[in-house]
This record gives structure tokens, sequence and C-alpha cells, in this order.
């Protein structure tokens, strides 16, 4: 990625592209849903609470009245919700881009499992997505598009081996946060290995926020309403943070920048803050064996293979 002069605040017109964005009723997933429909794409979003999608989708509509986006209810928890909205998701057509934003931040204090009996960041965070980008990877094949991961700079600060992803014999709630995003940056390494030795057609790139608070964002009624005491405390911080919406440009470049290749991070220019640009994935998310076991660890949790095959053959 050697291009210099993206403009976050100024996209490329995206006409005619289709973006699907798990986790679009709050945060990042919003704006960069903003961000897209603003630039002419059409925005698929994602949610578990109908409500609350619905309630920003009318927020989008407020601040881009041009916007074309749909809703679609997801809870990437829920493996049976995860086959069932891509299921929807194939019948709406084409498919450009696959943003996997969802996930817990703050997970519970003590370990919970899922109706599906796996551990809930975990699940949330890594499993869901997995099994989604895979139910939907002819799709984007057939459009060349691009799945983007959402990582962290945490994994740069904390290197948790994921040797046990479900947390049955350590778990902590920040262990549980990081770990998943390690495991998160390390897929979406492997996944680019894996598509280009089958010859798909589909760029698999991973991008983090730096750090984002939603005392520092815009208050949008139903999206973004923090307290005055969060507007309080995340404004101390502000040589080290950045809002929300500067939070989306980094996930945004990684789905529409031509330039960016598969395998790349995208983050932050100062780490934690700043414009987009080229990043260092840590060591760990690099290790070739931790991608290959947390692949087959997911595959066997998800109980799916990505149809590689399938998928080359809608790349022609």
């Amino acid at each position: 990625m050697a291009r210099a002069d993206w403009d976050p605040e100024d996209l490329p017109d995206l006409s005619g592209r289709t973006y699907l964005i798990t986790g679009s009723n709050a945060g990042l997933g919003y704006f960069a849903t903003e961000q897209l429909a603003g630039a002419g794409a059409h925005v698929i979003m994602t949610g578990r609470n109908p409500n609350r999608l619905a309630s920003a989708r009318a927020a989008v509509l407020r601040r881009v009245p041009d916007a074309s986006v749909q809703t679609l209810l997801l809870d990437t928890s829920n493996l049976g919700s995860v086959r069932a909205a891509a299921a929807t998701a194939r019948t709406r057509g084409g498919l450009d881009g696959l943003l996997l934003n969802a996930g817990i931040v703050h997970p519970p204090k003590e370990r919970e499992l899922t109706m599906d009996g796996n551990e809930v960041v975990f699940a949330t965070n890594v499993l869901g997505h997995f099994a989604l980008a895979g139910a939907m990877l002819a799709t984007l094949a057939k459009a060349r598009g691009r799945i983007v991961w959402l990582g962290s700079m945490s994994t740069s600060m904390w290197a948790y081996d994921p040797v046990d992803p479900q947390l049955e014999s350590d778990y902590s709630p920040w262990r549980a946060y990081v770990q998943s995003k390690v495991a998160t940056t390390a897929l979406g390494l492997e996944a680019d290995r894996r598509l280009r030795e089958t010859k798909v057609a589909v760029r698999s790139i991973v991008a983090h926020p730096g750090y984002s608070t939603s005392g520092r964002t815009i208050g949008i009624h139903g999206v973004n309403e923090p307290s005055r005491l969060t507007r309080f405390t995340d404004n101390l911080q502000v040589a080290f943070t950045q809002s929300k919406d500067r939070g989306a440009w980094s996930l945004v470049r990684a789905l529409v920048d031509p330039a960016v290749e598969g395998g790349e991070l995208v983050g932050p220019r100062f780490v934690a803050r700043g414009a987009p640009r080229r990043a260092t994935p840590a060591k760990i998310t690099r290790d070739l064996e931790i991608g290959a076991r947390l692949w087959g660890v997911c595959e066997d949790a998800a109980g799916m293979r990505w149809p590689f095959g399938r998928a080359a053959a809608a790349s022609k």
C-alpha cells in the first residue's frame, strides 16, 4: 500500500457497490455505514436488536438523506443467526465488501457460554465472523470483493497466545477481549494465505481503529448518547484518543482503497489516533502455526469449511 494521498473525508465515488457491516447500530460500524453511504455505496446494516438497528438506520437517513441502506438481523454470537442472515444476504445480490465489526468490548466478569456452547466473547468477536465470511465467500468472489477483520492495538501490548480459545481454564475479561483480537487478526492473515493459495479473488485485510471513544464522538440520538461524565473523562485523554467516526476511517480505507492489498493491516498514523495508513501486525498474529491452529479450531466449532473451490470458480 504505497498510496499516501488518501483523504478519509473525501472518499471516491462508491456508487454501485454494496457492503455488509456487522454491528452497524452504534460505534465504528455506524460511522463506517455513514461514510460509505455518503460516498454512494449501498450498505446492509446488521445488528441483533431490531429496535436499535431501526434507530441507527433512521439516524443515517437523517444525516445522509440520499443514503441507500437496508437492515438485516444478525447476532454473531449465535451460529444459527449467522447462517440465516447469510442465506438472506445472498438473495440480495452482489457484495463488494464484508466488514466484520461487531463485538464485545466490555466482556462479562465471569465466563459465559452462548446457546451453542461457546465462550461468549470468542463466539461474538471471532467465531461468528469466521462463519459469516465463509458463508459469503462465493458471493464476495463474484465481485472480487474484500473481507475486513477488526483488529486492535491491544494485540501489540499483550501477546496472549490463544492455546485455550474458549478460555476454559484461565478466564478474565481483559484476556477474553485481547485474546479474541489476537485470534481475529491471526485469522484475517491466515485467510489471506489460503485465499492466495486457492486462487480466490477476495482480499482479506485487517484494520484497527486506534483508541476511539464515545465521549469524543458527536452525539446522535439512538446511536451515541454518552453521559456528561463520559464526555468529561474521555476529553481528559484528548492527546491519545479520537472519535469513533475517525476510528472508522481505517476500516473504510481497508474496504475501499484499491491500493490496500490482502494480508495488510490498516490503522491510525499515530497508532491510537490519526489518519489511516499501513501498519505492522503484532508478531504473535503473524505466527503461521497460530493462524493454522485457530483456523482448525474455528472450522470445528462452527461446523463448516470455507468453500474455496466454489469461490475460486466464482472468481473466474
